[in-house]
């Protein structure tokens, strides 16, 4: 396929180009793939670059940027070995002479420390930067002990810091080797932040101090270029609603009764929340309508969620509809629910047929979804029978939907139940996109033409 490119793609290339270490903060649906592709090219065809490694999610790794390759006219010269699978496969998938390797990150430590090969590579790209913001993480160490050697490094992201400034530490040391943002966390924290909330000599969580977010974003402008979707693209209208369902006097009294004391006690078994953290999981179960025990046995609590996505289901009167879900027992409760008329977008085969419009119900879920996946072909309507704290997936698992070629309003449905945590974690995502888009707009392209 002949590639055309919009000259904010003309100047994303460029930009790569010109810029050894670089961050790009692309929406979802702008074509970071193709423009990144588009820059390795012209950079492999002028000798500037040899060999490159493209780490991703396992999915993006194994579907998006092969099929990208294989897609477009000007990339056909380009040759690209794919290491994934057991060791063996990884290793003969590295032997291979090739442009390009491509291998996901959960392989990253054994790729620099465990799999015998030279890291020779003189390119890397980071397909979701944001999966390497843990500093003590071992693909950060791993990735850290060679970066610095290597002559260009790219991170593309949507999300550069769904949840706070503090993530952006570890991507950038990783870009650059801490030239912009210090070489240690503790100086970056001393530098930008002060602590909130701590217990004795214990600081659990900071915040940034005044004009913090100003300078850190003028410290990486100079590597950084973001852009998003509603300034490049014309997409159609994405309309958010909200479905509450009310609990009966009895539920709502067991929820109530189980957060004020962290333990329920049934005919067969318990249900205990040990600290903050498990109890804020299990109330989200529970106004699902289901939760672990103990046992890890599943309890059923009520069908409040169940019944609004059964109407749901039937107001879409037939167009395919998307259902986003958490746990394990939301997708048994909603599978028995709907019969055998929903399917798991777990698989190629299954995408494939979602997006040839054959299948009219599908559950998947944000972290398999969250990165990559083009599903807009499929359908335009999405149902969050679970919602969940993580704005990153949240937000990537809608960008599946609302992203370029989506030629229909695009609806998400976020089922509540009304008076729990869901209303909490709703607002929550509301306010830590509050930062991110501020970073966002920080370091926005100014593109020719606009």
């Amino acid at each position: 396929m002949e590639y055309i490119a919009h000259e904010y793609q003309k100047q994303a290339t460029e930009f790569l180009i010109n810029n050894p270490k670089a961050a790009l903060f692309l929406e979802c649906g702008l074509g970071k793939s193709v423009i990144t592709l588009s820059a390795i090219s012209e950079l492999i065809g002028s000798a500037q670059v040899k060999k490159v490694l493209i780490i991703a999610p396992l999915r993006v790794a194994r579907d998006t940027w092969p099929n990208e390759l294989d897609k477009w006219d000007h990339l056909m010269d380009l040759s690209y070995s794919v290491v994934l699978g057991p060791e063996d496969a990884r290793k003969k998938a590295l032997a291979i002479e090739a442009n390009i390797y491509i291998i996901n990150r959960e392989n990253v430590d054994w790729l620099v420390n465990e799999s015998d090969t030279v890291f020779d590579y003189d390119m890397i790209v980071l397909d979701e930067l944001t999966s390497f913001k843990s500093y003590t993480s071992k693909r950060v160490k791993a990735l850290c002990s060679v970066a610095l050697h290597v002559k260009r490094v790219v991170g593309l992201t949507g999300t550069p810091a769904p949840n706070g400034l503090m993530d952006l530490w570890a991507q950038f040391k990783v870009l650059d080797g801490g030239e912009r943002l210090g070489r240690y966390i503790t100086h970056y924290r001393e530098k930008y932040f002060v602590p909130d909330k701590f217990s004795q000599h214990i600081v659990y969580t900071w915040k940034p101090k005044l004009f913090a977010e100003e300078r850190i974003y003028e410290s990486i402008s100079d590597i950084t270029l973001s852009m998003k979707s509603c300034n490049y693209l014309k997409l159609p209208p994405l309309v958010m609603n909200d479905v509450f369902v009310n609990l009966s006097y009895k539920e709502d009294c067991l929820i109530k009764k189980f957060k004020r004391d962290l333990v329920l006690e049934f005919a067969s078994s318990d249900i205990t929340a040990s600290n903050a953290a498990s109890l804020s999981l299990k109330l989200l179960q529970m106004a699902n309508g289901a939760i672990y025990d103990d046992e890890h046995d599943v309890i059923n609590i009520h069908n409040r969620k169940l019944e609004a996505l059964e109407d749901l289901i039937e107001a879409a009167n037939g167009k395919p509809v998307l259902i986003a879900y958490w746990y394990k027992h939301d997708a048994t409760r909603i599978t028995k629910l709907l019969e055998g008329r929903v399917e798991h977008l777990n698989s190629p085969e299954s995408i494939r047929r979602w997006n040839e419009g054959k299948i009219e119900l599908a559950l998947i879920h944000p972290a398999s979804a969250g990165h990559g996946l083009n599903l807009q072909a499929g359908g335009s309507t999405l149902i969050w029978y679970s919602l969940t704290w993580n704005l990153e997936l949240y937000q990537q698992t809608i960008a599946r939907l609302y992203r370029e070629g989506q030629a229909k309003t695009v609806v998400v449905h976020h089922i509540i139940c009304k008076d729990s945590i869901d209303e909490q974690v709703r607002r929550s995502l509301n306010r830590k996109d509050v930062t991110q888009e501020a970073l966002i707009d920080a370091v926005r392209a100014e593109i020719r033409g606009w």
